[in-house]
């Protein structure tokens, strides 16, 4: 099975979309990331949904987890608004990685490579140049494991 036969429709997000916008098109389909565009609609990296997750929490809970049982509801609350205040390339990690994109071709053993060796749930599908579709994590699981 090639890639492209694995492909699905995804939303996309440009660079300079609202990231609470984005954050909400993630938790409203339940995607576990968002390919995001350049300025010219290629694709630029990927947006994983727990990168999103991370913005919301504060460094200094995230180097100390126990420090959360003293965060108020209301703290959380603050942090969706400074959420609704960035743009998606706020929210990015500051060192861009490769991004996730397997050839229409590829075979599904080299978009599970692709996904295991850069730690991401879902790759862009790249036919000459475009963005043809998403494979995330769990359709691949769906498609390779064996029926029960």
């Amino acid at each position: 099975m090639h890639a492209e036969q694995m492909a699905e429709d995804a939303p996309l997000v440009s660079l300079d979309a609202n990231a609470l916008e984005a954050a909400h098109v993630l938790a409203d389909r339940r995607l576990p990331a968002l390919v995001v565009t350049d300025v010219d609609g290629s694709p630029h990296s990927i947006l994983p949904a727990s990168q999103v997750v991370r913005f919301l929490v504060p460094g200094y809970v995230q180097d100390d987890p126990s420090l959360a049982r003293v965060m108020s509801e209301s703290m959380a609350d603050r942090a969706g608004e400074k959420l609704g205040r960035k743009r998606v390339r706020d929210v990015l990690p500051v060192e861009r990685s490769e991004l996730a994109a397997v050839n229409h071709d590829d075979t599904i053993i080299e978009v599970a490579a692709i996904m295991a060796r850069l730690r991401c749930p879902l790759v862009a599908v790249m036919r000459d140049g475009r963005l043809i579709g998403v494979i995330t994590a769990s359709r691949l699981l769906e498609l390779s494991l064996p029926n029960r």
